[in-house]
């Protein structure tokens, strides 16, 4: 079997891998060395701009089965008949931390799944979570400003974190997540995922609802104290990545089942809280989770940079059936996430394999720009409309209209007559055991007591007792103790 020839990028073959040519034995270095400079060059480059978040990451392949019938309520390709499966990527991920974070760390994790539909990739962006910390993308920025490194200090700051949510009473629900139990998961394969938001569905009659994802984990939740996570990170700061690649490796194919809770659109004016808030839950009383199918993992990508550092999700990338809803968070994610990868990737991050179509094909008139791979014929038109036989509009809408009505102005979010920021809060303190209150009580204790400010621990410490007496007065004596110590 012949050896493959190494060659430079220009496919010219390099006569010698391991000496830089040099001006006689012992030399200085020659400027003529074009395999040395070409290679320090590209190092040099190697690296591009990590996601401001969720840059710490792991992903897999796998595909889709539907085993429920729901065509009822959508229109959607892939969500057609029972058994009908369809190729996705998955990408999982923690939020707060840089590209050489730690994997065990509490943090809410990114549940990010593209499915290749015949109709185009669909992306479904979400958390291991069902709510989040603020309700209006324009205080998303600062909000994560606040959980990150501090621009003096350089490390995360307890009264940067603290101070921000004692100004966001609607984090309650989502410290109290967070602070939990579930706040650090055991693994990727161990939590559930969700979609977070509230979308769109249409069916065939352009009948609308409104529908939010479950994934629920087939391998039970499991979950570390902090305790065990500073174990585990001391050991494996790669704990996730490690345990998912080598659990494909094995042939253990993690799987979560996906469940839906349906609204029909004409029920969410009158719903008894705005249906389209971040940080609240559909009670499952009022909307019952609906199995629509299984999620399976299957394949580790062949290169991580390519297919998981350049995978590139953005909420905006819906099929027909499926569309956005009146979510402020989610509309800003709309613009936000394919914005970011076009800053990080290019405008045509779309043609890498990982991000491309599989199940159909890309038929537009963009062109060019850089890292272009994709030109079609040289009797190809690059505007519409023309008389060439390009590509033509459907005229068949992706999802039903939204209604609007009054006028434009930065509004706060219609009042609906139970509104308010702690009643879940409390509702899933009130869930947990006594060793989950316990545990979620040292939790918020060990990083509000660190705060230097008393009328930022005052303001937070309000926020608990407004969503039980119990949580609030537990929170502020383990506050207290800790800071007398």
């Amino acid at each position: 079997m012949s050896k493959r020839v190494l060659t430079t990028e220009s496919g010219a073959p390099v006569a010698d891998n391991q000496n830089s040519a040099t001006a006689g034995v012992g030399g200085p270095l020659l400027l003529q060395d074009q395999h040395l400079l070409e290679k320090l060059a590209r190092f040099n480059r190697e690296r591009i701009p990590e996601r401001v978040v969720h840059a710490r990451g792991s992903g897999a392949y796998g595909y889709f089965e539907v085993t429920d019938d729901v065509t009822a309520y959508t229109k959607a390709n892939f969500l057609g008949e029972v058994g009908r499966r369809t190729e996705l990527f998955l990408r999982f991920s923690t939020v707060a931390d840089s590209l050489g974070g730690a994997d065990a760390v509490r943090d809410p994790r990114g549940f990010a799944v593209k499915f290749y539909t015949e109709e185009g990739n669909y992306d479904l962006v979400g958390n291991n979570t069902p709510v989040f910390f603020i309700k209006d993308p324009i205080k998303f920025p600062d909000f994560i400003h606040s959980q990150k490194r501090d621009p003096f200090t350089g490390k995360q700051e307890p009264d940067n974190v603290w101070d921000f949510w004692a100004h966001a009473p609607e984090a309650t629900h989502q410290i109290t997540w967070l602070m939990g139990d579930r706040g650090i998961p055991a693994s990727y394969r161990h939590m559930n995922g969700y979609g977070s938001h509230t979308y769109q569905w249409t069916n065939e009659a352009g009948e609308a609802f409104f529908v939010k994802y479950h994934f629920k984990t087939n391998q039970g939740i499991r979950s570390l104290s902090s305790e065990q996570a500073a174990e585990v990170v001391g050991k494996d700061a790669n704990s996730h990545q490690t345990d998912l690649l080598q659990a494909i490796e094995r042939g253990v194919n993690p799987s979560w089942t996906l469940y839906v809770q349906i609204m029909p659109a004409a029920e969410a004016a009158d719903y008894r809280f705005n249906p389209f808030d971040l940080t609240k839950v559909w009670p499952h009383a009022d909307y019952p989770l609906q199995r629509v199918g299984r999620l399976v993992l299957d394949r580790n990508p062949d290169n991580v940079f390519a297919e998981v550092e350049q995978a590139a999700f953005s909420p905006n990338n819906f099929v027909p059936g499926i569309g956005p809803s009146p979510d402020k968070m989610l509309q800003g994610r709309l613009f936000a996430y394919a914005d970011a990868h076009r800053y990080r990737l290019g405008v045509n991050h779309t043609q890498l394999p990982v991000n491309a179509p599989k199940a159909t094909v890309a038929d537009n008139y963009g062109r060019d720009g850089l890292m272009a791979t994709r030109y079609g014929s040289r009797h190809d038109k690059n505007y519409e409309p023309n008389s060439y036989s390009g590509p033509a509009q459907t005229d068949a809408a992706l999802s039903a209209p939204l209604a609007v009505s009054g006028h434009t102005g930065t509004h706060a979010a219609p009042a609906h007559v139970k509104d308010d920021d702690f009643f879940q809060a409390g509702e899933l303190y009130r869930l947990m055991s006594e060793e989950e209150k316990s545990r979620l009580v040292a939790n918020i204790a060990g990083g509000l007591s660190q705060v230097s400010r008393e009328d930022v621990i005052e303001k937070n410490l309000a926020h608990f007792h407004a969503a039980d007496p119990d949580y609030g007065k537990r929170v502020e004596e383990a506050v207290r103790a800790l800071r007398e110590d």
